[in-house]
């Protein structure tokens, strides 16, 4: 069945409040849908976001690689051959993950309707239901403190806390947050990079002392230090978490040969594709580490195609896919409900716009 036709419509979707880390501080999003059509008239939808502090992307140039390249080097192509017109995106061009991401999702929903399956057993889906997190933002410690509360009163017992631009500030909101909620709680510790690799030990070795309940600690150094991570690693107790350096499955081998992490956030706007996301899951699955998968600041749409894959693959033991809770846009709200993620058994990912 060919591929026919394919759009671009943009969109930008205020947050609840501002989400802040030591990278950036987002008040909304900006983000375009992707939408192909087959010959048949089925429709693919895909999502992609704008974060040029992470992935480089924006909204604007991902507009434009999707028409001036991406679109006419899948036009006429036949959905069902579904991993070569991954590989064609893939080596289209360098980089441009978020548009990648986009179209691929996109083609992904359309071969799952075609087969009249939902998305997630396209990859040998095992579940439809997910525990998710929430995230909490980087701020004052007070501040933190009423985030984290209002969080575990909505039913979250996992909490990821966002840390990374002052050591000993950041020792002081964990330990805040700690002294309220203590043993009601997991958290994960993401430093979004803020940390040298000797910044990283000391504060982790206080971490520990202080019997945090901590389930791991997240790029802790910045992402080309691959050395560093390994350094990390090595001399701490708290399992590390590769985030930002792992874009790719040669970036989980590598993270893989130098035994540089316990386990790897997968996230489809830095892997630029489902395919790839799944192949980062089973090569760290062939060396005994957990992956996790996550998400930008993006759309609920995006994250909802995460979310297929990851009750799909075995070695994705973990979510971090709470942005769609933090947006002002309540078309997939019955999928994301507080703590629980929920999935249709209906064909494709489940997103189906009032305008299709």
């Amino acid at each position: 069945m060919k591929i026919v036709d394919a759009q671009i419509q943009t969109e930008r979707t205020s947050l609840k409040r501002p989400f802040k880390t030591a990278v950036r501080t987002a008040f909304d999003i900006q983000s375009l849908i992707v939408k192909i059509t087959l010959e048949n008239g089925i429709t693919g939808y895909g999502s992609g976001v704008a974060t040029e502090k992470v992935t480089g992307d924006s909204l604007s140039g991902m507009k434009n690689i999707l028409e001036q390249l991406l679109f006419p080097s899948i036009l006429g192509k036949e959905i069902e051959n579904i991993a070569e017109n991954e590989m064609i995106i893939q080596t289209s061009c360098i980089g441009n993950t978020s548009a990648k991401a986009a179209l691929s999702i996109a083609l992904y929903d359309a071969y799952a309707k075609l087969l009249k399956v939902p998305l997630f057993q396209i990859f040998g889906g095992r579940t439809n239901s997910l525990i998710n997190d929430m995230t909490i933002s980087l701020n004052e410690p007070n501040e933190m403190v009423h985030d984290a509360i209002k969080a575990v009163e909505q039913g979250f017992s996992i909490l990821k806390i966002k840390v990374g631009n002052d050591p000993q500030k950041d020792l002081e909101r964990i330990q805040a947050i700690y002294d309220h909620l203590c043993d009601n709680i997991v958290l994960r510790i993401d430093a979004n990079q803020g940390w040298s690799a000797k910044e990283a030990i000391k504060i982790i070795g206080e971490f520990e002392s202080r019997n945090f309940p901590i389930e791991f600690i997240e790029q802790p150094v910045p992402q080309w230090d691959f050395d560093g991570l390994k350094f990390v690693r090595e001399r701490v107790n708290i399992p590390i978490m590769a985030d930002e350096s792992v874009y790719s499955a040669k970036d989980a081998i590598k993270i893989v040969n130098k035994k540089a992490a316990d386990l790897i956030n997968i996230k489809l706007m830095k892997t630029g594709s489902l395919l790839e996301a799944c192949k980062i899951a089973s090569i760290a699955e062939t060396a005994g580490i957990p992956c996790m998968i996550g998400c930008m600041m993006e759309s609920s749409l995006s994250v909802l195609a995460a979310a297929h894959l990851a009750v799909a693959h075995p070695n994705i033991k973990k979510v971090d896919l709470d942005s769609p809770l933090w947006l002002n846009d309540h078309k997939l709200d019955r999928y994301f409900r507080n703590s629980q993620i929920h999935l249709e058994e209906i064909p494709g990912i489940g997103f189906h716009p009032v305008s299709q």
